[in-house]
Parts: structure tokens; C-alpha cells; sequence
């Protein structure tokens, strides 16, 4: 499966567009990483345990849209998008969306 931000996939030709594809993930910030996240809020630096919980939404996000657009018999999805949220009492949960168009290709 391709996945790319682009609206084509370099030297293959589009054949058929089987339709926009999503893939949603909302995850919950837990009380240790909030308090972690506040240390570093007032110390400095880069919050690793937030920044991982980023990549692991990301990722399965990613692989869920994959999934539905190989359900529908694409093999790429193009002009990927990806969007941050985040949600609920004191902004506690994260939603990331991966959405784009499945497309066959030549």
C-alpha cells in the first residue's frame, strides 16, 4: 500500500478512485504523562512521553485508513492528510484523523 500527501504517485497512472478513506484514533492522555508534561512545561524541554503517545496515534491512524482503502481494493491512498484535536474536560484526549483519497493505480 502507497500512502502519500501527494495527489499522484510519481511514474504510475491513476486508474480508478475508490473513495476517500479515514482512519480515527482518540486516545487518553493518562495522569502520569500529564504530570510529566507539567514538569517539563516549567522546566524546558521536549515532552518524550506525549510525543510518543503523538506517534502511536499517528501510526494507527495511518494504518486504519490503510486498511479501509485496502477494503475497498486500492493499493495507495493520495493527498493524505493528518489533523490534531484535542477533546473532552480539560482537553484529556487526543484525537488524530489520517484521511485521504483510494485510488488503483497502473
Amino acid at each position: 500500500m502507497i500512502l502519500t500527501t501527494t495527489p499522484s504517485v510519481e511514474g504510475r497512472t491513476i486508474t480508478e478512485y475508490k473513495g476517500v478513506v479515514f482512519g480515527e484514533v482518540i486516545s487518553g492522555v493518562n495522569f502520569l504523562r500529564d504530570f510529566a508534561a507539567s514538569i517539563r512545561n516549567i522546566v524546558g524541554g521536549r515532552s518524550g512521553s506525549y510525543e510518543e503517545e503523538l506517534i502511536t496515534a499517528r501510526t494507527q491512524a495511518m494504518n486504519e485508513m490503510a486498511d479501509r482503502a485496502r477494503a475497498l481494493g486500492a493499493d495507495a491512498v493520495v493527498g493524505i492528510d493528518i489533523d490534531y484535536e484535542v477533546l473532552g474536560e480539560n482537553n484529556g484526549m487526543l484525537m488524530v484523523t489520517a484521511s485521504g483519497t483510494a485510488v488503483r493505480l497502473n
